[in-house]
């Protein structure tokens, strides 16, 4: 059995226009990092958080990191020590999963440190624990891709099914980030709690025709899905300049253009990698005009979920 290992885990858009709470899909970066290590003191501790000192608890039980080495620890009987520390590469309340990739570091790391082999079904259950504390609600459009990579659906919560999807190979995300902060928890409290029948049809006919477009590889197809009416209407209302935003990427060439998660990032999809570039910085000069600086990222969908740095 090794003693230590360093795990990195990566952000995800979430909801990706019109599937709230049941499609998502991870990207290169950022991410969390976490290093977990064996101790001869009984229990879980986090002896170290950077990135975002003094807002996160160390109490285990109270962190999205620390819940689901918790429940592991309980459920398998382990006996020995684990110490952890968490690098927080994102900030907090960015629309990117912060919490939901330290959550799946933290299960994924001690699943390699000690070797127990879990199934990947079994690590996300432990992951959404963590997820569960940040947001106040059970959801996996953040967890599982950054779990499983690449891009995924939920088809249902009772019980758990999570379905992989096929990534068309030209596709890349461009996300920028404002500098501004959004809670989770107040971003779902402002959503209506009944929609109408022919909103809802819309947002079926979208989420069903954007998941034909990735198994087809019909770029056009993917384009024209991503359209949210239900949604993006409440949350765009947080985000200055969102409008101007959409409106650059779409202009820019991008297929599409939403809210990434309950904001205040945002994402675009485009077919290849100089029509991202050109899309994500037109939605950041875009911003700059609401005095609003913000962090660009461009990559291809991030098909493989969380990687180990160093194992020792």
């Amino acid at each position: 059995m090794k003693n230590e290992v360093k795990v990195f885990a990566p952000a995800t858009v979430a909801n990706i226009a019109c599937g709230f709470d049941i499609m998502g899909f991870a990207i290169d970066e950022p991410g969390d990092e976490v290093v977990i290590r064996t101790s001869g003191k009984p229990g879980v501790r986090i002896t170290k958080i950077s990135g975002d000192e003094g807002r996160l608890p160390l109490d285990a039980a109270l962190n999205t990191a620390g819940k689901p080495l918790l429940s592991m620890v309980e459920k398998f009987g382990i006996t020995c020590g684990i110490e952890m520390e968490i690098h927080k590469k994102m900030p907090l309340g960015s629309g990117l999963g912060s919490s939901a990739a330290s959550a799946v570091a933290a299960a994924f790391a001690l699943d390699r440190l000690l070797e127990l082999d879990l199934p990947i079904k079994e690590l996300l259950n432990f992951a959404i624990e963590g997820e569960q504390l940040a947001s106040g609600s059970v959801h996996a459009d953040n967890v599982a891709p950054c779990l499983y990579g690449g891009f995924v659906l939920i088809r249902s919560y009772e019980p758990l099914d999570i379905i992989k999807l096929d990534v068309p190979d030209e596709l890349f995300c461009s996300v920028i980030h404002p500098q501004i902060e959004i809670s989770t928890r107040e971003s779902r409290e402002i959503l209506p709690s009944e929609i109408s029948l022919s909103k809802a049809i819309r947002q079926w006919g979208n989420t069903a025709a954007l998941v034909a477009g990735l198994l087809k590889s019909d770029y056009e197809l993917i384009g024209r899905s991503l359209e949210d009416v239900v949604i993006e209407p409440v949350r765009s209302q947080l985000i200055p300049g969102f409008s101007d935003i959409k409106r650059a990427a779409l202009e820019s060439g991008a297929l599409g253009c939403s809210i990434s998660g309950s904001g205040p990032s945002v994402f675009a999809l485009s077919k290849g990698a100089e029509t991202a570039g050109k899309a994500g910085l037109a939605m950041q000069q875009s911003l700059l005009k609401h005095q609003l600086r913000s962090e660009l990222y461009v990559s291809k969908i991030n098909l493989n979920g969380p990687r180990i740095i160093e194992l020792n």
